[in-house]
């Protein structure tokens, strides 16, 4: 095999999408900002335990394995910077009110999680912490939507979830990890058929709550509907009253309702939600509440967030139009390399052109270039 073939579903980043993905992370951190968000940058490497405590055998699963030559302990490559940042929130800030914390960084996924889906995806992301209230599960929401705004997504779609509904219709039942693995992969997959099977031995009212679940997706008549075919418990009517508060709080996209949609990782613990777009083949953004991710450090902090991949973003959005430069003749004369260096310091692309290279297209579009005129140089269009 020729040394420069990459692995399968590992690729270089070229010029043009470069510099739109770093345009494009630049005005992500930017508006999260706005929010009043704090940059933090975990490290891409730690010690297994602390990246996969409490988070699930999805994450396991996807998470790159390699022993610590210094240490001789078990080291991942990070696939989810959720955990890392409920860390640094839990252990190094130890703040006592209101926490919120942004990143943006590469993740390393063992196996794509789509057909044509990178396994180095570049996650952006955004966490609040200190604050049970609906209000900062909408914020999240808010915040992502604002996101994708920024990137010109045209008609973004947001689809409402809870994970409290099916733990509760699980509640009392002993079961298996696989079993229960299967059961929420039936769910997902609205495969009603597998649920009958899987839960033959389930107490009936449970067993037809889960097999409603299946037919429990659509618009806000989901809602109605739900209240009238499950159990009438505290928790499963909490949900959907709360999923029914931040529908009403949202204006300028689609809502929908999927009450069996567990995908993602275990860390969830109340609303979910996913936003899909036109052109994506899969959800953009995905989200929610995950009180007890922080729990294995020491301190069970509420916590609502979401994250994305900025180079699956940067795949659906229009096509970003190219800053205009300013093409530059390459000599040694003391009064070119001054206009040069001011133009740059007020923020202008001047780009030399190599002697005998005058005429090559490159990355930047040269709307202008600087000349000699009457002794002076100066910037014309072209």
């Amino acid at each position: 095999m020729s040394a420069w073939v990459l692995p399968d579903h590992i690729a270089d980043v070229l010029p043009s999408e470069a510099r739109n993905i770093e345009e494009l992370r630049r005005d992500l951190l930017d508006m999260a900002r706005c929010y009043g968000y704090e940059l933090v940058m975990p490290p891409l490497l730690e010690h297994l335990e602390s990246l996969l405590s409490g988070a699930g055998e999805a994450l396991d699963l996807r998470t790159f394995k390699i022993v610590d030559q210094l240490s001789g302990r078990m080291m991942g490559l990070r696939a989810d910077s959720t955990p890392q940042v409920a860390r640094i929130d839990a252990h190094l800030l130890n703040r006592h009110g209101v926490t919120r914390l942004c990143y943006c960084g590469p993740v390393v996924h063992t196996r794509p999680g789509a057909p044509h889906a990178t396994r180095e995806p570049l996650q952006f992301g955004a966490e609040i912490y200190g604050h049970a209230g609906l209000e900062a599960d909408l914020e999240a929401l808010l915040l992502a939507l604002d996101c994708l705004r920024a990137a010109k997504v045209q008609l973004p779609s947001v689809d409402l979830a809870d994970a409290r509904i099916v733990n509760a219709l699980l509640q009392g039942m002993t079961l298996e990890r696989d079993l229960l693995a299967q059961i929420h992969k039936a769910l997902a997959a609205k495969d009603s058929s597998e649920l009958l099977a899987l839960t033959k031995k389930f107490p009936h009212s449970s067993r037809q709550d889960l097999l409603a679940l299946v037919q429990l997706y659509g618009d806000e008549n989901v809602l109605v509907e739900a209240e009238k075919v499950l159990q009438p418990l505290p928790v499963v009517r909490e949900a959907l009253a709360n999923l029914s508060w931040l529908a009403g709080h949202l204006e300028g996209c689609k809502v929908t309702f999927d009450l069996s949609d567990l995908r993602g990782y275990a860390y969830y613990t109340g609303a979910r939600f996913s936003i899909y777009a036109h052109g994506a083949s899969d959800a953009l953004v995905r989200g929610g509440r995950y009180d007890a991710v922080g729990s294995v450090f020491g301190r069970n902090r509420p916590a609502a967030g979401f994250s994305l991949d900025v180079k699956a973003l940067v795949g659906v959005q229009p096509t970003r139009s190219l800053r205009a430069a300013i093409r530059a003749p390459w000599h040694e004369d003391a009064d070119l390399r001054m206009a040069i260096t001011s133009l740059r310091g007020k923020g202008e692309t001047v780009v030399c052109a190599m002697p005998g290279h005058e005429s090559e297209v490159d990355e930047f579009h040269c709307d202008r270039e600087l000349i000699r005129l009457a002794g002076q140089w100066v910037v014309k269009s072209i």
